[in-house]
């Protein structure tokens, strides 16, 4: 039997922290992130676009590092 609760909070700012994002690009983003989800054992719990980043929070199974996750992500 194996038990865990591990919830990442990830921050992806654009470069230079330029406004960018639109809610065509924030929706393909959202898109995405679901694919991801279904291929990795990775929980997407809520997916947040602002105009110049986007918040991930989700949980993992503990076999991936927060940086393995982080570069799927990317």
């Amino acid at each position: 039997m194996c038990l865990y609760q591990l919830h990442y909070h990830i921050v992806f700012p654009v470069k230079y922290r330029k406004a960018l994002l639109s809610e065509v690009v924030a929706q393909a983003i959202k898109d995405i992130a679901l694919g991801i989800q279904e291929r990795y054992e990775v929980e997407i719990e809520r997916i947040g676009c602002d105009r110049d980043h986007v918040h991930l929070l989700c949980s993992a199974y503990p076999k991936y590092a927060p940086g393995q996750l982080v570069r799927v992500f990317k």
